[in-house]
Formats: C-alpha cells, sequence, structure tokens
C-alpha cells in the first residue's frame, strides 16, 4: 500500500458520526430525500468531497511526501527535554498511535474529547469534532542534534547518524535566526483544513509534554508546488506560479531517483526515507509590488499570467536558454530564477517541492511579515546544497534582492510503518 492511497477505516467514530455531513452525509441525505418523493424512485446518491476524505498512514515511505500536496500546512519543531532511551521510544510509539487516529478522522485516545471523567483533562482537544478528515497526513523527522550534541552521542544512537545528515553549510545572504532554525524532530502536518492540522499538531505536542517541547513553529497556506499531474500549478505570494517543473507523484522512476533513499546510500534504518530541508523565506513583499511586470518576468524568467518561460510557449514548454531577442540578450536572462535552478546548470539534481507561503501579520512598520515556506525532500541534502549555491552563487540570482532566507532545518525522515510498527522503529531495531 502506498502513501497516496486514499481508504476510510472500517467503523464510525463520535467525530465521523458528527461530521457526517462534512463527508456528505451519504445515508441520511439519500433516505431523508427519497422519503418525499411519491414516484420516480430514490436520487442518486451524493458522492463524497475527495479534498475531505482519510488518506491511508501505513505504506512503504511515510505519507505527506509524494502525496498530493494539500492546501494548509502546520510545521513543528521540537527539542528533546528527556535524555532517556526509552521516553524518545516511547514518545514515537504514542505519537504514531495519534497519529493513526487522527488521520482517519478519528479523536485520540479511548474516550476522545467528551467522554472521559469530568474532573480530568479530555484525551482529545475537541476542536476537530464534525469535521472530516480533510486528507490529512502526519510526517515525522529526525534532526542532526537528535543523534549527537555538544560532541555527544545521545539516546544510545552511537553509529547511527547518517553521514548526509548535517547543518546547511552557510550560503551567501542568509540571516539566519537560531530559535526558528534546527531541531531534534519535526513534524509536518498538510490537510486541507488548518484546523484538522492544528488539531493534530496540538494533540501531538500535548501527548510529547515531559518528553519534548516546541523549539518553533510555522502555519502555511495556497501551496507553492503540485506534486501530482492532476494539481494545477499554484502560484507564490509575488503572484507568479511556483514549482512548474516540480516532480511528481506519476514520475515514478524519477521520483525513485531523487527523493528515496537507497540501500547503497547510508544507514540500513533509513532506506525507503528521504532527507527533507526547510527554509523560511521573508519576501520583501512591498519593494517587489514596486517593479515593474516586464521587470518581474525578466527576474524570474517566466510569463506572470501563463508561467510559460519568457523564451516562449506555454506554461509547461520546454525553456530556450539560447534563444534571444532583438537586443541579442538571451530571453531567459543568465541571473534569471528559472536558470539558476534548472537542472540542466545544476547536474541534473531535481528536488521534490511542498513549500507554502505564509503571513505572519506585520512587521511593526507596516509591512508585511510574509513569504515562503520552503520546504524539499530529497534523497541526499547535497541536491539542495548544489541547487542553493548556484541561486546564491557569483551569478547572484535577481530575485535575491527580494528575499532573505531567516530559518533553516534539516530531518532524515524515516521510512513509513506497517499496521503493527511505529515511527522511526527502524532505527533501534536495524
Amino acid at each position: 500500500m502506498n502513501d497516496e492511497q486514499t481508504t476510510p477505516t472500517p467503523g464510525v467514530s463520535r467525530r465521523r458520526l458528527l461530521g457526517a455531513a462534512g463527508l456528505g452525509a451519504l445515508t441520511v441525505g439519500a433516505a431523508g430525500a427519497g422519503a418525499g418523493y411519491a414516484v420516480g424512485g430514490r436520487p442518486d446518491a451524493v458522492a463524497p468531497d475527495p479534498d475531505a476524505l482519510p488518506v491511508e498512514f501505513t505504506g512503504k515511505h511515510q505519507a505527506g511526501i509524494v502525496t498530493p500536496a494539500q492546501d494548509r500546512l502546520y510545521f513543528v519543531a521540537l527539542d528533546m527535554s528527556s535524555e532517556s532511551r526509552d521516553d524518545l521510544i516511547s514518545l514515537l510509539k504514542d505519537w504514531t498511535a495519534a497519529a493513526r487516529q487522527l488521520t482517519q478522522g478519528n479523536e485520540v485516545g479511548e474516550l476522545g474529547a467528551v467522554s472521559g471523567p469530568p474532573l480530568a483533562p479530555p484525551e482529545d482537544t475537541g476542536e476537530a469534532l464534525g469535521l472530516a478528515p480533510s486528507r490529512l497526513t502526519l510526517t515525522i523527522g529526525f534532526g542532526p542534534t537528535l543523534f549527537e550534541k555538544d560532541g555527544k552521542a545521545r539516546f544510545g544512537l552511537n553509529g547511527k547518524k547518517p553521514e548526509a545528515l548535517v547543518e546547511l553549510p552557510p550560503f551567501s545572504g542568509d540571516r539566519l535566526a537560531e530559535n526558528i532554525s534546527g531541531g531534534d524532530l519535526c513534524i509536518q502536518a498538510c490537510a486541507n483544513d488548518p484546523q484538522v492540522a492544528v488539531h493534530a499538531v496540538r494533540n501531538l505536542v500535548r501527548i510529547a509534554f515531559g518528553r519534548a517541547s516546541v523549539r518553533y513553529s510555522q502555519m502555511g497556506f495556497g501551496r507553492t508546488s503540485s506534486t501530482s499531474a492532476a494539481q494545477v500549478t499554484a502560484r507564490n505570494l509575488f503572484g507568479f506560479k511556483d514549482g512548474t517543473a516540480n516532480l511528481k507523484v506519476e514520475q515514478t522512476k524519477a521520483v525513485d531517483e531523487h527523493v528515496w533513499v537507497h540501500g547503497d546510500d547510508g544507514p540500513p534504518w533509513l532506506v525507503g526515507g528521504s532527507y527533507l530541508v526547510s527554509r523560511k523565506i521573508n519576501m520583501r513583499i512591498e519593494t517587489w509590488d514596486r517593479e515593474s511586470l516586464e521587470g518581474q518576468e525578466a527576474i524570474i524568467g517566466r510569463t506572470k499570467g501563463s508561467g510559460g518561460p519568457t523564451s516562449g510557449g506555454d506554461e509547461m514548454a520546454a525553456i530556450d536558454f539560447e534563444k534571444k531577442g532583438p537586443d541579442g540578450e538571451p530571453l531567459v536572462g543568465a541571473k534569471s530564477h528559472v536558470r539558476l535552478a534548472h537542472p540542466d546548470f545544476n547536474d541534473g539534481v531535481q528536488l521534490l517541492r511542498r513549500g507554502y507561503n505564509f503571513v505572519d501579520g506585520s512587521d511593526g512598520l507596516g509591512q508585511l511579515s510574509a513569504g515562503l515556506f520552503f520546504i524539499s525532500y530529497q534523497r541526499d541534502p547535497k541536491q539542495f546544497v548544489t541547487i542553493q549555491r548556484s541561486l546564491a552563487g557569483p551569478l547572484n540570482d535577481l530575485l535575491n534582492e527580494y528575499i532573505v532566507h531567516v530559518g533553516s532545518g534539516i530531518f532524515a525522515c524515516p521510512p513509513g510503518v506497517d499496521a503493527q510498527g511505529y515511527w522511526g522503529e527502524t532505527l533501534f531495531t536495524v
């Protein structure tokens, strides 16, 4: 079973009963309508909203990586507050048990939000009662500091840290803030309903109390990359289509080559997993908005309307980097973003992007605190490093005048789990 499959879990929970309308209220709706007809038979059943259905939790790979990108994100990085190996394992087991329920639209715990003892805190926080699963996926990763910190091994994981799992090198123009970078663990919650994503992370964080605590979190909206050929290309806050050439789940050979860790890549426990890179990128929105349309398109290397390359053609047209305009200059400039990020100029390197827009209010000066929370998955972090060095290198991507990287993270995401396993189990058993 793969992580793109959509399969409802047998049985009906209290939340599903309360949320029947959100999933179509098929039985009640059909019976109620049919009872009102004297002739003509029953009306057709109402099909459930595919954007509200659950995503299968189990599989060879974790869901939320090549799963068709949902509309909302809630990302959180945590640090272990305990140094006990048993606490780490028990946390991962508890998280897995909760994630199995959450992703299928159920409440956390046996008693949920409203059926427990009245004088005790409820097992589930309750803000998702009545809401559909909304294709919720939960994906976790392990940061470098989970394995060692200040030169000392942690949690008995000596020799288990992947060689590739090291902090990213500094890049020109970075202004990274420590309090929104790094982390021992991360949780990526994606859903088509922001409250469903928040509910999931809130409950996982509460379960972690006494064992791990939040380092930072970020909410995102309006996915900026399509991870399926069935999805239209979304736009970023600069108004341009983003991720046109992103890897797609349907490109199984390319995904296997560029996303999943292979047996000869590193430690056996990570085979079937991937590396997650996160970057919080602030956009200088007001400065960009004063740039001419012609200037914006030259910076990106694509037209703003169709998303086609400035060398001509529609969005999916191949980019002609040699084609020149009347002035003799290339129509896709040497410092344009699409050229510097293109596989042809980065040794064929590709990434699977799952970024999201964000707006964190204003900066106190009347300007938007907004931008892109970039997320990419790759077989080896060197893939991201190669492209980012190109963008921040001597040619200097023209887009750098309008963006600044302020947060950063890297995590090893273990493979998926079976019906009895738990997140990261191979880390302790292989």
